[in-house]
């Protein structure tokens, strides 16, 4: 494929190769494996369930151990709030006023999405901010019908010219009303953090943004600085990063010819979450909590789902502990056969990793890398929900090609859903993942990992998107915490649903845990 020397100045100034991109292009030709699904984990069988005084205990030894560590939370915050208001687009595009009413509407296209928005809309946080804002544009809005009312409303909420939500981060939208103020996801984060990031007194958060919005995240914590670290008693170190140039991916058309753009230039996309793993990989903490910017909760939760933080952190501490003990005994090529038998079996019962069959005909030398291998790799103890019918990913035992099975958080789309069997096994799933993680990313020496290492690159997955009303393929790194995190040492623990509260559509703001 001749690329012009405008294209390729393109690909080089964004930090990749001419070769990189035929491989990408390679990729789209010959296509990815499916996932193979050997079954779902459950409780017992890849899933801990934890009992009170164990989960207290946990949480405990977290609180102990934290002061003399380097800790972090790590918020994935790059995502603009337009899908959340997709149904009201399509409301807008679609409502014609002179010929309907918007109850005929929600039951002519069975939009019971935009009924609950009408129902709760003066429990919204935004709620008084559009009103006032609304009687600006529209001096006669009292006189108006409530039809054309909810239309200004919502036009006001969405139009460039006025609020335009729906180009904002979604982490510094409005999210919770309390008494003398309204407060955003991000300023959230920055509250329940302190509750279990908190070291020396000082709570360190990094956030992923988008660069265009690098200097409102900044306003936004300036405006908030002074009574968030007061009632909090701690200082914040915010940092931020951006998705990297060097991981976007080139897109094709459905004939997987590249893309081209009227200016001559490629066309290429952002890589999806697991283009992040670049920016996880600049950390050198101790602990690296991973949690989406749009799961929070109003105040009078936050010390529940703090409390599951620390324990699934107090997890993590206690069996990366053992793990490094029996990496230091290892060294010691006098280990005896007792021993490596004992490891082995932490290795399964505690890590969940299946052990070869073959293990105890290997040679004491071969035993010896075997048990190095598996267990010098970084750690994650991730939180698991019931399953309550929400889209997204879950906790799975999988089959790689090489016929070794591990535990792995899959999404639906890298399933073959032709395969009646797979998409059995996906409906019977138990658990669901809420992305709350905790992690591990120092070797037993105190080295960071190179988390890079550690990927699947198999797991990537290619995506229909469009591009000016026509289809095009566009290519998704292995999911941060999914293919990223293939070759890490994992443990699902089951948490309650009280930790999973993110806010997809504007409607889920109206649930009991974004209310005072």
């Amino acid at each position: 494929m001749n690329f012009t020397s405008k294209q390729i100045k393109q690909i080089e100034d964004k930090g990749l190769t001419v070769d990189k991109v035929l491989q990408q292009i390679e990729v789209f030709k010959t296509g990815l494996p499916n996932i193979n699904l050997e079954s779902a984990a459950i409780v017992g069988d890849g899933i801990f369930r934890f009992s009170e005084e164990e989960k207290n205990e946990y949480a405990a030894y977290y609180d102990k151990q934290k002061e003399d560590l380097n800790i972090v939370k790590f918020v994935p915050a790059s995502g603009a709030a337009t899908r959340m208001f997709k149904f009201l687009f399509e409301f807008l595009d679609n409502f014609n006023p002179k010929k309907e009413t918007i109850n005929g509407y929600i039951n002519k296209h069975k939009a019971n999405e935009l009924f609950a928005f009408g129902v709760g809309l003066e429990k919204l946080p935004f709620y008084e901010v559009v009103i006032t804002e609304t009687k600006k544009f529209v001096p006669n809005f009292d006189t108006l019908s409530s039809d054309l009312k909810a239309v200004e409303f919502i036009k006001t909420m969405l139009n460039e010219d006025r609020l335009n939500y729906s180009f904002s981060p979604k982490g510094l939208l409005p999210f919770h009303k309390y008494k003398d103020h309204i407060a955003t996801a991000f300023e959230e984060h920055l509250f329940e953090a302190a509750i279990y990031v908190c070291t020396q007194n000082k709570t360190s958060i990094h956030f992923t943004i988008s660069e265009i919005y690098k200097d409102v995240f900044k306003n936004e914590f300036k405006r908030i600085q002074a009574i968030v670290e007061k009632k909090t008693k701690t200082t914040f170190n915010i940092t931020y990063s951006y998705q990297k140039e060097e991981t976007d991916t080139i897109a094709v058309s459905t004939k997987n010819e590249p893309i081209v753009n009227t200016d001559g230039t490629l066309h290429f996309r952002p890589s999806g979450h697991g283009a992040l793993l670049s920016n996880l990989n600049d950390f050198e903490g101790d602990i690296l909590f991973i949690k989406n910017i749009d799961n929070v909760v109003v105040y009078k939760y936050e010390a529940e789902v703090a409390y599951y933080k620390k324990v699934l952190a107090g997890i993590l501490l206690k069996e990366q502990k053992q793990a490094f003990n029996f990496l230091k005994q290892l060294e010691n090529d006098e280990i005896s056969e007792s021993k490596l038998l004992e490891i082995a079996r932490f290795l399964r019962k505690n890590l969940n990793v299946i052990i070869s069959l073959e293990f105890e005909k290997f040679s004491t030398k071969y035993q010896i890398e075997y048990l190095k291998n598996k267990l010098n790799r970084p750690f994650r103890v991730c939180g698991m929900v019931k399953n309550e019918g929400e889209p997204g990913g879950g906790p799975f035992w999988v089959k790689s090609e090489s016929g070794t099975v591990s535990l792995q958080i899959v999404e639906s789309a890298q399933v073959d859903k032709k395969n009646k069997q797979q998409k059995n096994i996906l409906k019977n799933a138990t658990h669901f993942n809420p992305v709350d993680l905790v992690c591990g990313i120092k070797d037993y020496k105190g080295k960071t990992f190179d988390l890079s290492k550690f990927v699947d690159p198999k797991t990537a997955f290619v995506t229909m998107k469009t591009k000016t009303g026509k289809n095009i393929k566009a290519l998704e790194s292995p999911g941060l915490w999914n293919g990223s995190m293939a070759n890490w040492n994992t443990i699902f623990v089951e948490v309650p649903l009280v930790t999973f509260n993110p806010v997809k559509t504007v409607t889920d703001l109206l649930k009991p845990r974004h209310q005072v």
